[in-house]
């Protein structure tokens, strides 16, 4: 029998100014929101991976790329929405400026 969870997988961190894991899928996901916010003083902008297990973060698997998020706005990644996580996939992030802008990602968790 399977159980799915509703769950924050991601609490509200910033995304790094380098390519970093945000998590790693431990069973199959699925995403439902991943909400960025910009809480510093001047815009920035991010991107996100989403990585297949064995996979390497970057440019190739990019969901999202380059996205501009001004001061105070808080953006709803539309783009990975439904999009399912087996186990060992991950959602990788970068940003132009470490500590401006925070990930929140909630999921159903399914074991």
């Amino acid at each position: 029998m399977t159980t799915t969870t509703p769950t924050a997988i991601v609490e509200y961190k910033f995304i790094e100014n380098t390519e970093s894991t945000q998590v790693t899928a431990t069973s199959k996901t699925i995403l439902d929101a991943v909400a960025v916010t910009n809480s510093s003083a001047a815009a920035a902008t991010f991107s996100i991976s989403l990585v297949v297990n064995g996979d390497a973060a970057g440019n190739v698997n990019r969901a999202i790329v380059d996205r501009l998020v001004r001061v105070g706005e808080t953006y709803l990644c539309a783009d990975v929405i439904g999009q399912v996580l087996e186990t060992g996939d991950f959602i990788s992030a970068i940003s132009d400026t470490a500590s401006a802008l925070n990930i929140r990602v909630t999921a159903r968790v399914i074991t």
